[in-house]
């Protein structure tokens, strides 16, 4: 379950324009650029003195899961959070669906959503870690109490041979043991990651124990926003596309998981997660594994991507290289991240 899904795509002039006027019949703007990444396209548009994002899915043509992701949006709207999530809207009338086909014969799907002020901070800026430890710990409150009539459209990250069925034990442990020519510069690389996702398929029993509940499955710096003029408050957070039922700690670890090593941003960002959340001591000693379980899954994904012809050896080459990097970095902090977690155990006192 990664983000990296496949390049966006670009709809013909007059397609979106009339996907926006399913919501409004009498739209007559022109949507603006916006964002263009690996699972969807944003647009821009304005109606009625308000500002809204629309939203392209690139990467799939399942409405179900768009749907499964707008109902949890939906509830989450009423949950009061201190925060804004992004809420869908409905085609005309309100009463229709939160998503339209668009016109073009190419199975896509699009949404509107009311634009929320903010911005996202810079990798480097650590002014908002607090909040987003507090604003993480709130979400897994709310989230565990929504039951969605839909089932989750994603697997577990545990679940790797659901989601990668090219990537098998042995095809995984030949591959980077005698890796192609064009790969022979990171077989080291390879070999670690092998070592990590073999450790991940010991443990899969272990990790269907832990508490489950939904999870947002991508919180990272990029899916939050901040206050441009207080950049220390959280003003929203973003992009549940991969919102499924998972082990509750995974939300944590995957945010640890891309955090630099900075121990104050970190105890900053555990502080936050503390005033509003306490994890069982079985979840916390799984936190460091869920971390590689982050890693291993990105690497599956582009191994996927190479095996398929997606991508050339040298995206596969450049992902392994920072990948097995971070691996390394994970474990060398193991013991004093540990040390760190152990103030998020449900049997301290508050």
């Amino acid at each position: 379950m990664t983000t990296e899904t496949g390049r966006a795509g670009e709809a013909a002039p007059g397609v979106l324009e009339e996907a926006i006027r399913r919501y409004w019949p009498d739209y007559a703007g022109t949507p603006e650029a916006g964002a263009k990444g690996w699972n969807n396209t944003t647009r821009f548009a304005e109606h009625d003195g308000k500002r809204y994002v629309l939203r392209v899915y690139e990467t799939h043509r399942e409405a179900d899961r768009i749907l499964f992701e707008h109902e949890v949006l939906l509830k989450l709207a009423e949950a009061e959070l201190p925060y804004r999530t992004p809420v869908p809207l409905r085609e005309s009338g309100g009463a229709g669906q939160t998503l339209v086909r668009l016109e073009d014969g190419s199975g896509r799907y699009a949404c509107l959503f009311a634009y929320i002020e903010g911005m996202r901070p810079a990798d480097e800026d650590t002014r908002p870690m607090r909040a987003f430890g507090a604003a993480a710990g709130r979400l897994s409150r709310a989230l565990a109490a929504i039951r969605p009539e839909r089932a989750p459209a994603y697997r577990p990250y545990y679940e790797l041979g659901e989601a990668y069925p090219l990537c098998g034990p042995e095809r995984v442990r030949a591959f980077c043991a005698e890796p192609p020519a064009a790969l022979a510069g990171v077989r080291a690389q390879l070999g670690l990651l092998a070592e990590a996702h073999a450790e991940i398929l010991r443990e899969l029993d272990h990790l269907r124990d832990l508490p489950h509940q939904l999870v947002h499955g991508d919180l990272n710096a990029s899916n939050l926003l901040v206050d441009a003029e207080s950049p220390e408050r959280l003003v929203a957070l973003l992009d549940f596309e991969f919102c499924t039922r998972d082990a509750r700690a995974m939300d944590l670890a995957v945010i640890l998981s891309g955090l630099p090593d900075d121990e104050q941003a970190v105890a900053a960002f555990l502080e936050g997660v503390a005033a509003e959340l306490r994890f069982d001591a079985e979840e916390l000693e799984a936190i460091p594994l869920l971390m590689r379980l982050r890693k291993v899954d990105v690497f599956l994904h582009f191994l996927t991507r190479y095996l398929e012809g997606t991508d050339g050896p040298d995206v596969l080459e450049e992902q392994a290289r920072s990948l097995a990097e971070d691996l390394v970095r994970m474990r060398d902090s193991e013991p004093c991240r540990v040390r760190s977690l152990n103030a998020l155990r449900s049997d301290v006192l508050r």
